[in-house]
């Protein structure tokens, strides 16, 4: 066992007594020892149970013959770090994850390994370090929020961010905002709609490396409970058998998770995610991917911010099992962390809702939620949660109103200088402009709030939240703030967006571009600490926007 290079021989005797201290025992020294990165903690909603998933999984571990130790991971909430500089940290937050974890297993020789989290970059990050490291591992994802009540309705944490644009044009009153406040987020877990976190605990099913059910069993759930104590038994079995992430995880495992993510209609972050966990596991996946996929998948589930339904729905219709086996026509036989290939779990899994899982001959739209963009506004790419963009809205021109930063954009947006008929821009907000690529949550919601998302789109640098919805277009790259032409616009410049052509464009003669790149310099911010570590070493969107 790899942990053996710290528990055997006479001159691991100091190592022995160290771990003594701790309350392992001598018999204990012959079995495996297996790491629990928990990403608990107690300001963010979607770990404050962990503790207790926690506990389960180190009993699943004993009662299958392993030693568990449990560690920290740290852990940003987007929402409490949403529209203000917090927001900078947090996609960075995510090589912070994968790191802590492989310094904590290698250091220790873990002979596996469960890493229990949630929220956006949690996960993500959890999903680097498991193919980074690769020794057995099975990932735990905390699971979504119930969705919250109010006067009969259900109620999302985005619910309460469309709110404030509505009550800056009008359309609703402070006190009914605040009852919205009260009620939309009622108890633990990640925010419940189809939102990124959610989003990544699909594709962590979807890859193979969580248990079948776990992505949609919901937070408080006794469902979690039982599969947080069955992958603590299951991860002593792969240690035994010496199965590995990159045993499971392939580049057809990867385009099973992508074609997912199109059914389901998933958050944009998924491509900057998917791109850098297969990175970190040396598998060949492109951003054009992503695009390919789309073409040939139906968007079948229409979830929340677009559609009616949140997880809760979707878990009760048969959750990502039920829309596999939907797929099951399209999908590689690939294996999984469950012990049985992922077409065998599609084969057995049954459609409870069709209204929630449409069938393929009646999908919500004929192709993916997804759209990758180019034209001369991004000739490295662009993203769109296309799903999400009303049909009026697929092919749309307007003027340009360029900000230089997001306050700038939401003090205009609650100002009501934003009309019908504009194109938002936001630029030096990309992964080294910004740095950290923060998401515009603020913005999209406000717009949408205002009853403007079927007349205004959105162009940015940065990135959106999987709450955002509407002709809303992220990750231009380059950006700004790397000379790209993001960077040279100037209000009152025309934007076309076709959305079905795949291309965002600004209206501008070559001479005209030229002349601009000319006279351009991009900005720089003074930065310190690890943001300024971040912004000389990240990569672009394009690339998944990794430290390298």
């Amino acid at each position: 066992m790899r942990s053996d290079t710290v528990k055997k021989g006479i001159a691991r005797t100091p190592h022995r007594a160290l771990l003594k201290a701790v309350g392992v025992t001598d018999k204990d020294f012959d079995r495996p020892f297996i790491g629990v990165a928990n990403a608990w903690n107690d300001i963010v909603p979607g770990h404050k149970h962990l503790r207790e998933l926690a506990e389960k999984i180190k009993q699943g571990i004993r009662e299958a013959g392993g030693v568990p130790f449990e560690f920290g991971v740290i852990g940003i909430c987007d929402g409490i770090a949403m529209g203000h500089e917090g927001m900078f940290y947090s996609l960075p937050s995510r090589e912070v994850v994968a790191d802590s974890i492989e310094l904590m297993t290698e250091s220790h020789r873990f002979d596996g390994i469960v890493m229990l989290g949630s929220c956006d970059k949690i996960v993500p990050g959890m999903l680097m370090a498991s193919l980074r490291i690769n020794i057995p591992c099975i990932i735990v994802t905390g699971g979504p929020m119930e969705p919250g009540r109010l006067d009969g309705k259900d109620l999302t944490l985005i619910t309460s961010f469309e709110g404030v644009g509505s009550v800056g044009a009008g359309k609703m009153t402070e006190a009914e905002l605040k009852r919205i406040e009260d009620a939309c987020c009622p108890g633990c877990g990640s925010c419940q709609g189809l939102y990124t976190a959610n989003t990544m605990a699909c594709m962590t099913e979807a890859l193979g490396l969580s248990l079948s059910g776990c992505a949609t069993a919901h937070a408080t759930s006794a469902a979690k409970s039982r599969i947080a104590l069955e992958s603590g038994r299951r991860v002593v079995e792969l240690v035994n058998k010496g199965i590995k992430p990159l045993d499971i995880v392939s580049r057809d495992s990867f385009v099973n998770a992508i074609r997912v993510d199109q059914a389901i209609g998933g958050s944009t972050n998924t491509v900057l995610h998917l791109m850098a966990i297969a990175i970190e596991g040396g598998i060949d996946l492109k951003l054009d991917d992503f695009d390919h996929i789309s073409g040939e998948t139906p968007h079948i589930c229409h979830m929340g911010p677009a559609g009616p339904y949140t997880m809760k729905d979707l878990d009760e219709a048969g959750g990502i099992p039920a829309v596999m086996g939907r797929l099951e026509g399209m999908l590689h036989d690939v294996p999984t962390v469950n012990g049985t290939s992922l077409l065998s779990i599609a084969r057995a899994a049954k459609v409870l809702n069709p209204e929630v899982i449409h069938p393929l001959s009646s999908p919500v739209h004929k192709t993916g939620g997804i759209t990758i963009m180019y034209g001369n506004l991004a000739p490295e790419g662009a993203v769109v949660k296309s799903g999400a963009v009303s049909e009026k809205m697929l092919k749309f021109s307007g003027k340009a109103k360029v900000f230089d930063s997001e306050d700038e954009c939401n003090e205009a947006i609650l100002a009501r200088r934003i009309v019908a008929g504009d194109v938002v821009v936001i630029r030096y907000i990309g992964p080294r402009g910004g740095p950290g690529m923060p998401e515009m949550l603020g913005p999209t919601s406000a717009i949408a709030g205002m009853g403007l998302s079927e007349s205004v789109a959105l162009i940015t640098d940065g990135r959106f939240s999987g709450g955002t919805r509407g002709p809303c277009i992220g990750h231009v790259t380059p950006e700004a703030a790397d000379g790209g032409m993001i960077g040279l616009l100037k209000d009152g410049d025309v934007i076309a967006i076709d959305i079905p052509g795949k291309r965002v464009d600004a209206k501008l003669s070559p001479e005209e571009i030229e002349a601009r790149k000319r006279a351009f310099t991009p900005k720089k911010k003074q930065l310190k600490g690890y943001l300024a570590r971040y912004a000389r070493n990240v990569t672009n969107a394009s690339l998944g926007g990794l430290i390298r």
